[in-house]
């Protein structure tokens, strides 16, 4: 297919925004502005009159498209057009892009909000999107690859779950310095104090939200003694070349001028050649739980509804039916168990963890009851112990969920329930709020692979409105269908949900609620983006 029509067909698939994102990420590769740049075709042009876009050089519209997860373009552009894969956007762009894929728009607001100081009003406009707003604080000198420290602490009071992409981007940057200065003293290769980056530093950052990475592999080329080391963006100056290719791909070893022959490739995907320690790597590396089983899971929910000698707790028919619909959407078999008595409670799980999950991935269990420290009640009032519920699924009693991940949710304040006369209501007594929490301590499980994901911490209640369920559950079951499609991990997804929920407030009177996650997890739980859509919630 001719290339023109060809780069016409990729414009008629991408909308108004990706074309600004596309621009965005072309900042610092083009000696252009792009700011106010709007069709896609007017983009190509650029990126044509300056050589980084041709039928020979697909590379950066490769990068971008995959940037922005339009994977289907990039493989008919990569059918029609092959060509190595380099990476030209540096690491520090791509974040900021990742970063703002994480925004809401009510985290902009209050980004917006904080930054009013420091900005001019114009330029804080409700319709200044995230990346023009990261490029206002560039040109202000308020951000830039070397000073994210403003943004990070915006971040804490908004959605610090999106300081933990900085941090790694700040770590790997750390390493790759550390790369570099390793290298011998012949050697000449300053990290880079400017916009364009080495690729070695490029290639850090680019994993998308869908666990995608981009290999780029830059050519290391010597014709010659004293000769120099040649990157898109930098060199180094060498002595020798006399050594063979297998001096240069050794474990722990980075591009060294003294063990480059003529043509040898140097791939920035390993640690190798970002020179980091064996010590670095293992600290560095942390697994994931496998989720490649033939099922993935079974998800128990027990929804007391209607207790004796008690109103009923209204509002938990919408959390039980949330997270039916969220954790079938995720591949897990759903079994929901309505009004148990604490005798069944433990019956129900007793029966679960006697099953064979040789199969399957992890187990799920979410409870939504009343309950009191320690302990969550059945309908009868009796009181089931957390702690013996857990037990139930250690590796001594359910051997076949040995190194898989024991989930469990629970949604429960501690006490006797008196309803409130407005529309939110705690699951304890206001009376009682001095212990109406369970003691997580007392509850995570001292085993390894548990996760412990309590409403409230201790000593606070937990809130659940009549009409549309608790802030706890609710905002679960939008986070991970927020937040599953990202591929983050279900620790990162729950720091999010103490986040959200620590922002809700009660219509009258200042309510609030922080959730509290404990866990004994030694890998990271990363549930696989589903094929389906998502479900729409209820709210």
């Amino acid at each position: 297919m001719d290339f023109q029509r060809l780069l016409l067909q990729i414009g008629q698939s991408l909308g108004s925004e990706e074309v600004k994102a596309l621009a965005f990420l072309c900042t610092d590769v083009s000696k252009r502005s792009l700011n106010s740049l709007e069709l896609f075709s007017d983009l190509c042009s650029i990126l044509s009159d300056q050589d980084l876009l041709s039928p020979e050089k697909p590379d950066l519209l490769q990068e971008l498209l995959l940037t922005i997860q339009r994977p289907r373009l990039v493989r008919h552009l990569q059918q029609t057009h092959p060509g190595p894969r380099t990476e030209l956007i540096p690491a520090y762009r791509k974040l900021l892009y990742n970063l703002s894929e994480d925004i809401t728009d009510e985290d902009l607001r209050s980004i917006k909000f904080l930054l009013n100081p420091k900005l001019p009003r114009k330029k804080l406009d409700e319709n200044v999107t995230t990346l023009e707003l990261f490029l206002e604080m560039e040109h202000m000198d308020l951000l830039s690859e070397f000073n994210l420290d403003l943004l990070q602490e915006i971040f804490q009071s908004v959605c610090p779950v999106l300081n933990e992409k900085i941090n790694r981007f700040k770590e790997q940057a750390v390493h790759v310095q550390s790369g570099f200065e390793g290298m011998n003293s012949s050697t000449s290769l300053p990290f880079p104090a400017d916009q364009n980056q080495c690729p070695l530093y490029d290639q850090l950052l680019y994993e998308g939200s869908n666990g995608m990475s981009f290999q780029s592999t830059p050519q290391v080329s010597v014709d010659r003694p004293n000769a120099s080391v040649d990157f898109p963006y930098g060199s180094a100056s060498c002595q020798d070349s006399s050594v063979s290719p297998e001096q240069v791909s050794g474990p722990n070893m980075v591009p060294n001028c003294s063990s480059v022959k003529e043509g040898a490739n140097i791939s920035n995907k390993t640690d190798s050649e970002l020179n980091i320690s064996s010590e670095a790597r293992n600290y560095e590396e942390v697994g994931t739980y496998p989720m490649n089983g033939v099922k993935r899971g079974i998800c128990l929910i027990i929804n007391n509804y209607d207790f004796i000698n008690k109103k009923k707790r209204e509002g938990t028919q919408f959390d039980k039916e949330c997270l039916n619909q969220v954790f079938s959407w995720l591949g897990f078999e759903v079994e929901v168990h309505n009004d148990c008595t604490g005798e069944k409670m433990l019956s129900v799980m007793q029966n679960l963890s006697r099953r064979d999950h040789r199969d399957m991935d992890s187990v799920v269990c979410c409870i939504l009851s009343h309950g009191q420290e320690g302990g969550v009640f059945g309908v009868d009032d009796q009181t089931v112990p957390i702690n013996e519920m857990t037990a139930l699924f250690n590796g001594s009693s359910c051997p076949s969920l040995i190194d898989k991940p024991k989930i469990f949710f629970i949604q429960a304040c501690q006490g006797k329930q008196e309803q409130q006369a407005v529309k939110i209501e705690s699951d304890g007594p206001v009376s009682c709020i001095e212990n109406d929490a369970v003691k997580v301590e007392d509850s995570i499980p001292s085993d390894a692979d548990f996760l412990l994901g309590m409403a409230t911490v201790p000593s606070y209640v937990s809130y659940r409105d009549r009409n549309s369920g608790s802030w706890f559950i609710q905002t679960l079951c939008e986070n991970l269908i927020h937040m599953v499609p990202r591929q983050l991990d279900l620790v990162s997804i729950l720091t999010k949900v103490n986040a959200d929920v620590s922002k809700k407030t009660g219509p009258k009177e200042p309510k609030k609620q922080m959730p509290q996650p404990a866990f004994s997890l030694r890998k990271k739980v990363i549930f696989p983006v589903p094929s389906a859509h998502p479900p729409r919630l209820w709210q």
